[in-house]
């Protein structure tokens, strides 16, 4: 583990007491269900979600494009803790961030060689892996696309619509900054260029500014670490002293709070985030930012065990589901059920499960 991510889970565990959500307290759950699965223009219904238990001991393999962030550690333990609940094992791996395509698709390989019978994945490109998922499904080994979206013959999709995520945080701005009032400039910090959820994010996001007062002077790209983010957040500052908003992932909002702090501008220069985290959870009960959506990592994560087990089952009756969205904001923060969101402080990344 690295000195940052030590640092990050201890972090959490200071400033977090979230219980474990347990197999019998998270579920039945009000989950979304595309239908068709995987259309582009798939009707969006509600319904109760409950898991199965796997009737044999499957083995899984799961890839992440890393472990940086809490984010990831939230849809770590949602897998883990399901599949616990389960009875199936499981080896996760992580590529170590989006510039390492080749690693994910290596470690891929690796873990089927090593006898997994089914694959998660939150894909580093959304359609570089296009090929891997085709011979694995040849071979009779589904593949569960989690959180990011790729294009690929997947036998499921537990994950949000990153359009409908990007769609939600422009309608806030839009909202705060209707047409006919005063321009308001922002900067863009979508997230690594060429991955699924930040072109999709990036679309609906700028779909849901058209018609208000809200101008993007500039959009940067890169990958989620803070030190790729923090440079673009200084970049920016450095090219627009003029915005009034810095709009970006979560990791991006995080790097940007101590940057206009330590130059004075936290006043003029407001933040926004396009998922949560528990530094934006902790940023925005304090004031530090604007507002944030979630999508529910912990529950993506339970969603794609689910999922997995089911493919493997034959009984995977609802293919594309994911958990409802929440804008948060300082009006409404106190009544979000964290046990969907962020991992207890208890836990730590976690790699298997035997």
């Amino acid at each position: 583990m690295s000195n940052n991510l030590r640092n990050l889970t201890l972090l959490s565990a200071v400033l977090f007491s979230v219980s474990a959500a347990s197999a019998k307290d998270w579920y039945p759950l009000s989950v979304d269900v595309s239908e068709p699965p995987f259309a582009a223009d798939a009707k969006v219904r509600q319904m109760d979600y409950v898991p199965i238990k796997a009737s044999a001991k499957h083995r899984i393999c799961v890839s992440f494009p890393h472990m940086k962030d809490a984010y990831w550690i939230g849809v770590d333990y949602g897998i883990i803790d399901q599949a616990k609940q389960a009875g199936v094992q499981i080896q996760l791996l992580e590529a170590g961030g989006y510039t390492n395509l080749s690693k994910q698709l290596s470690q891929i390989e690796d873990c089927i060689a090593a006898g997994a019978k089914a694959l998660i994945v939150g894909g580093i490109s959304q359609d570089a892996l296009t090929n891997t998922v085709t011979n694995l499904k040849s071979k009779g080994i589904p593949t569960i696309d989690v959180i990011n979206g790729i294009n690929a013959p997947v036998a499921g999709k537990a994950l949000v619509s990153w359009r409908v995520l990007g769609n939600m945080v422009g309608k806030y701005l839009a909202n705060l900054h209707p047409a006919g009032s005063p321009t308001v400039k922002i900067a863009w910090l979508p997230g690594p260029a060429g991955a699924g959820w930040v072109e999709s994010s990036n679309v609906g996001f700028l779909e849901a500014l058209k018609g208000s007062a809200v101008q993007v002077v500039d959009t940067k790209y890169g990958d989620t670490g803070k030190e790729v983010q923090a440079k673009l957040v200084e970049d920016m500052i450095q090219a627009h002293p003029d915005i009034s908003y810095i709009v970006g992932t979560a990791v991006t909002a995080e790097a940007a709070v101590p940057i206009l702090r330590s130059r004075d501008l936290s006043d003029k220069i407001k933040v926004v985030a396009d998922y949560y985290t528990p530094g934006i959870d902790q940023a925005l009960r304090s004031g530090k930012i604007v507002a944030a959506p979630t999508d529910k990592p912990v529950i993506q994560g339970r969603l794609a065990l689910d999922l997995a087990v089911r493919a493997l089952e034959g009984k995977l009756e609802h293919p594309h589901v994911g958990p409802i969205l929440e804008m948060v904001d300082k009006d409404n923060v106190k009544a979000l059920d964290m046990s969907t969101t962020l991992a207890p402080a208890s836990f730590k990344p976690t790699f298997s499960v035997d």
